[in-house]
């Protein structure tokens, strides 16, 4: 059971994990940092808790944390109780949701573990928003896509922003970070079909996927989109239907629409 520990002074040692979360160059989920992982809110803590990545502590209002109680049943972990003032004065804003948790990392993946058995798979190149790639994850684990693969010039799926948008889903969706080059060579060992999705695409061409056996869709970010290196290395070229003048949606909202059309939640 965590051992829930009363806290009154916001210069507690004992809850670093959770300081100066508005600082950016000092939050400790920030890359080149800690590099901790931070949940926030009752439900995103409950998937961070029964997720690989191993809980250091919690810190909450007793009705947060007492809500919490069944979820850290056989977890050994300080859950650090405070008001909600406390808090603030720590965390460096007013939390609504009233619960942060802390974690470490979990060991990536490599490709070929990864790739093992995954019959669809997202390839993002310069997603660098981190609420699209929160969104963009969370649509991942609601339509069946069973990993992601970052590339280097995305944000960090784990900075806390990603994790809060994700609703904790990009706790669950495995992923590994890779480049290009990498990406491609594994997915193609493996026996991919490589995807583009580009609004210069064959419109037709995006449901014919839905009975291929093994589809990896390339997604580029916001403005840019791919790069003509991704569009080159993929087999097909695919875009969205879409009505009047629109070429284009949100990445977030264009994965959620491209993973349905090809499988779905299966």
């Amino acid at each position: 059971m965590a051992r829930v520990v009363e806290v009154d002074d916001a210069a507690d040692p004992r809850l670093a994990d959770f300081r100066d979360l508005s600082r950016a160059d000092r939050r400790p989920d920030r890359p080149g940092g800690r590099g901790l992982v931070l949940a926030e809110g009752t439900v995103v803590v409950r998937r961070l808790l029964a997720s690989p990545y191993p809980p250091r502590a919690l810190l909450g209002v007793a009705r947060r944390v007492d809500d919490l109680a069944p979820d850290l049943a056989g977890i050994d972990v300080p859950a650090y109780v405070t008001d909600a003032d406390t808090m603030a004065h720590v965390v460096g804003f007013h939390l609504n949701r009233g619960v942060l948790a802390s974690a470490d990392r979990a060991p990536a993946p490599d490709l070929a573990a990864l790739l093992d058995g995954a019959r669809r798979v997202a390839v993002l190149e310069g997603v660098n928003d981190h609420e699209n790639l929160g969104a963009l994850f969370r649509n991942a684990a609601a339509l069946g896509v069973d990993a992601v693969i970052v590339g280097p010039e995305c944000a960090d799926p784990l900075y806390r922003r990603s994790v809060r948008v994700s609703m904790g889903h990009v706790l669950r969706v495995p992923f590994a970070t890779a480049g290009l080059d990498e990406a491609v060579t594994a997915l193609r060992a493996a026996g991919f079909v490589l995807a583009a999705l580009t609004p210069g695409g064959d419109p037709a061409a995006l449901g014919g996927l839905a009975g291929r056996e093994r589809v990896a869709l390339l997604l580029g970010a916001e403005g840019p989109g791919l790069s003509a290196e991704a569009l080159d290395r993929a087999d097909v070229r695919v875009r969205i239907p879409m009505s009047g003048d629109v070429d284009s949606l949100n990445v977030a909202t264009a994965a959620a629409v491209a993973f349905h059309a090809t499988g779905g939640a299966r």
